[in-house]
């Protein structure tokens, strides 16, 4: 029987629920504003926190709230450069006695700096562990 009443309605298109007795949250209505000049109404809850930003609902760029304040600048982290993180694992004192036992043996001339220990081609790698 239930098959038949609903043979032939439009269930996908029309929606048979109502808001009737219903109570609906308290809603207010925030206005945005786009770089390209779309303004548009966005409901939220009157408990609701209000971002600052939203995405325009025409062309997708950032909407920002109107007569509200701006986003916050988010404090970045300076780049942390080779230097600086040669600095965290060592002192100047180490750098200065690692780089004088490098030059003497390089100055020394007993090794050969033309071929890397890792690009030898017999597969032997001389390279001792440190």
């Amino acid at each position: 029987m239930s098959e038949r009443a609903l043979r032939g309605t439009r269930l996908v298109v029309t929606s048979y629920e109502t808001d009737r007795g219903i109570d609906l949250a308290p809603r207010q209505a925030v206005e945005y504003a786009c770089q390209n000049g779309h303004r548009f109404e966005m409901p939220f809850s009157v408990e609701a926190e209000i971002p600052s930003e939203w995405e325009c609902k025409v062309c997708g760029a950032q909407a920002l709230l109107v007569d509200g304040e701006g986003p916050e600048e988010k404090k970045g982290k300076p780049a942390r450069t080779h230097w600086d993180m040669l600095m965290e694992r060592r002192t100047r004192e180490e750098l200065e006695e690692v780089l004088a036992e490098r030059l003497a043996v390089l100055r020394s001339g007993t090794m050969n700096i033309a071929i890397h220990p890792r690009d030898d081609s017999s597969g032997n790698n001389k390279r001792k562990s440190a």
